[in-house]
């Protein structure tokens, strides 16, 4: 690790905040273009951030925002472990700056496998054995079918086996936003490939995979080459999006219409 410190602006979905930091922590919050981003670093040090800005409540506050995080140490992917995450909160309304989460392998001379987004679900078809089922009521039957029907509709595309290490990892918008965790793999009806996607909100979608920009321990997606024609949050001047919320932008200053 280098020993040569430098103070930097750490950008993150709802805000920013200014660090001091080294070659190898730059390093990671580097997903190819000009700017930093705070989520692929992970949990900084307070110490180390000496102020932060909030897209919500437009202010500059000194110190450290609020650092909220938690160790679920839950299994993703084969191989793959959610061992923390969390989030960076502004101090005066308690909005997210940024969201972040790390991940270690359990074997780490083994590649990550498949995610296993149905996990729960598979848990439920299998519990009824061949001595049990005699005893499984007729209304409990319906309902391990209906688990069954469920994995059906979400497993359609055809899965590339190729590109299994990227899956259950989060997926990040070009602003650092998290918008998802990835799926798997797949082939369109236009034979197309596509990154499934679950979202935020636990529906499903999918990302043309030329629109990955990056691939790392996170997914960064690359600028769509064909924006909505009023963006929410898009400066006029400058094209930076910000957030929804913010009266003026983030990179130019200019009052967001």
């Amino acid at each position: 690790m280098s020993s040569e410190l430098r103070l930097k602006k750490l950008r993150g979905s709802g805000g920013y905040v200014m660090a001091t930091i080294n070659d190898e922590q730059q390093m990671k919050g580097n997903l190819g273009g000009p700017d930093l981003f705070l989520a692929p670093m992970g949990r900084l040090d307070s110490e180390i951030i000496t102020k932060h800005f909030c897209n919500t409540c437009e202010k500059e506050v000194e110190g450290s925002p609020k650092i909220e995080f938690e160790n679920p140490n839950e299994e993703v992917a084969e191989n793959l472990i959610l061992a923390e995450k969390g989030q960076y909160i502004c101090n005066t309304c308690n909005s997210t700056i940024a969201e972040y989460r790390e991940f270690k392998k359990q074997d780490e001379i083994q590649d990550v496998g498949v995610a296993k987004p149905l996990e729960n679900q598979t848990q439920i078809a299998p519990e009824p054995t061949l001595q049990e089922q005699p005893q499984i009521t007729p209304e409990i039957q319906p309902q391990a079918s209906t688990q069954v029907s469920s994995q059906v509709e979400v497993t359609e595309p055809t899965p590339v086996g190729s590109v299994s290490s990227i899956e259950g990892l989060t997926v990040y918008d070009e602003n650092a936003k998290k918008i998802g965790t990835a799926k798997q793999v797949g082939i369109d009806s236009n034979q197309t490939m596509v990154l499934l996607v679950t979202k935020n909100d636990g529906s499903e979608g999918s990302v043309p995979w030329s629109s990955i920009g990056k691939v790392g321990d996170i997914i960064l997606l690359g600028k769509s080459t064909a924006p909505p024609v009023n963006q929410p949050g898009k400066c006029s001047s400058c094209e930076f999006v910000n957030s929804e919320v913010s009266k003026f932008c983030e990179e130019c200053g200019t009052k967001l219409q």
